[in-house]
């Protein structure tokens, strides 16, 4: 991955487009899960800077067993903190065998825009569609990792406490694909998040990779 051309490349992007655009660079052949940010323009857009943490779609790229499966994405939102909405790019960098090496993406903040177009539209429309929260960029694995189980509860459509063994399958699996155990710890958290002993939850996660294999 020649960091020198992304860098060159990064700045001429954010420099083109403006403070509201941000360019990242995830280095996936580091080893080192909680610092995957190898450069970044316009860092305060999302808060973050060099040397912070993954995405979500970091930990897939990880996780992935199958290079082909990964596929770039652009156009999908996500949210900061405190609140406000980006637009984003994700392409996959390659090395001469297809195995992604980095991640290069970009993040234009949208917040003014949408603002726009919500008072616009509320003066042409009666009624505005329902439409999908974006998911957080998270600051830290961590807050990664508090994001993955809640999106775990959100799927299952109930609170732990009435969860079944069946339910609780079907959230380990969701974790699982998503990458959650790659992160240091997830085991200790998860496990008793869900009330579970840690034998039990890798029995679940070993269910899992069955089922998927």
């Amino acid at each position: 991955m020649d960091l020198d051309f992304l860098e060159r490349l990064s700045k001429a992007i954010a420099a083109q487009f403006g403070n509201h655009c941000e360019v990242a660079v995830h280095d996936l052949q580091s080893g080192d899960m909680e610092h995957t940010i190898a450069l970044i323009e316009n860092g305060h857009v999302t808060h973050r800077q060099k040397g912070d943490g993954p995405s979500r779609v970091v930990l897939e790229a990880l996780k992935s067993e199958d290079p082909n499966s990964l596929s770039d994405s652009a156009g999908y939102l996500m949210r900061t903190h405190d609140g406000r909405i980006i637009k984003c790019a994700t392409v996959y960098i390659r090395d001469e065998n297809g195995v992604p090496e980095g991640i290069f993406s970009i993040n234009y903040d949208v917040t003014e825009l949408l603002t726009a177009e919500h008072a616009i539209g509320s003066l042409l429309h009666h009624k505005e569609e329902e439409k999908k929260t974006p998911e957080r960029i998270p600051l830290s694995v961590n807050e990664l990792l508090d994001d993955l189980i809640e999106q775990s509860v959100q799927l299952i459509g109930k609170p732990v406490a009435m969860m079944n063994k069946d339910d609780k399958v079907k959230a380990i699996a969701f974790l699982n694909k998503a990458g959650a155990f790659l992160i240091t710890r997830s085991g200790d958290r998860v496990s008793k998040y869900f009330g579970i002993s840690k034998y039990t939850l890798y029995s679940y996660i070993d269910a899992t990779n069955t089922v998927q294999n």
